[in-house]
C-alpha cells in the first residue's frame, strides 16, 4: 500500500484536470482526494497499490487533453487506509 502527495503545476485549473482525475483514479482503484490551490496548482492525495498508484501518477503528469502540466512534485506519505473512493474537495 502506498500513498503519495502530489502538486502539479502548469495550466492545470480551468480544463477538466480535476473531474478527469477523479474518472481516471477510480477506473485505476485508488483512494485519495484532489483540489485546485489558489496559487493555480491542482494538489492531490493518491492511495492504492504501488503499480495502481503509478499509473495513476503517469496520467498526472500528462493532464487531460487543454492541460499543460509544466512539473509535479510527487511526495510519499503515511497511508491512511480510511477512504473508500476519490473525490473532489473544495479549493484551499
Amino acid at each position: 500500500m502506498r500513498r503519495v502527495h502530489v502538486v502539479v503545476g502548469g495550466m492545470v485549473q480551468g480544463v477538466g484536470y480535476r473531474y478527469t482525475l477523479r474518472m481516471v483514479a477510480r477506473d485505476c482503484g485508488v483512494n485519495g482526494w484532489v483540489r485546485n490551490r489558489r496559487d493555480g496548482t491542482v494538489e492531490a492525495e493518491v492511495e492504492g497499490d504501488d503499480s495502481r498508484v503509478d499509473e495513476t501518477l503517469a496520467w498526472m503528469a500528462e493532464g487531460p487533453p487543454g492541460a499543460r502540466v509544466d512539473h509535479a512534485l510527487v511526495t510519499d506519505v503515511r497511508p491512511v487506509g480510511t477512504e473508500s473512493t476519490f473525490d473532489v474537495r473544495e479549493t484551499v
